[in-house]
């Protein structure tokens, strides 16, 4: 399950990409992709969700000293997800830009999948 909680987040992550990209080529609110950010949303909380359970069980690596790997990776991507959140809040319903959010989310996301793909690949 935790390969799957990856390869989902992984997923998300090229969604969350495609968003980036379409926010600072200065898409608006109005002309925001929806479906496309609630897809994002969706899949990179289905991974969360099976990464935490994942995380339930034994400790994977722990022989080769990445035990906290996992448990790193989902703090990263939960404060990601809270991030992801506020851009909604802040994009959508204010209207004002995100930039910095998007940022934040971006280098937080970007940190626990590559700390995931670690665990998960050691």
């Amino acid at each position: 399950m935790l390969d799957a909680a990856l390869i989902v987040l992984l997923i998300a992550v090229l969604f969350g990409s495609w968003l980036a990209l379409l926010h600072f080529a200065g898409r608006t609110a109005e002309r925001a992709p929806w479906p496309l950010a609630l897809m994002h949303a969706g899949l990179a909380l289905i991974g969360l969700v099976l990464l935490a359970v994942t995380l339930r069980g034994p400790a994977h690596g722990a022989d080769q000293g990445m035990a906290g790997f996992g448990i790193t990776a989902a703090g990263l991507l939960a404060v990601a997800a809270i991030v992801g959140a506020q851009i909604f809040v802040r994009f959508r319903l204010r209207r004002k830009s995100a930039g910095a959010l998007v940022g934040i989310h971006a280098a937080l996301a970007v940190s626990g999948i590559v700390i995931l793909a670690a665990y998960v690949l050691s």
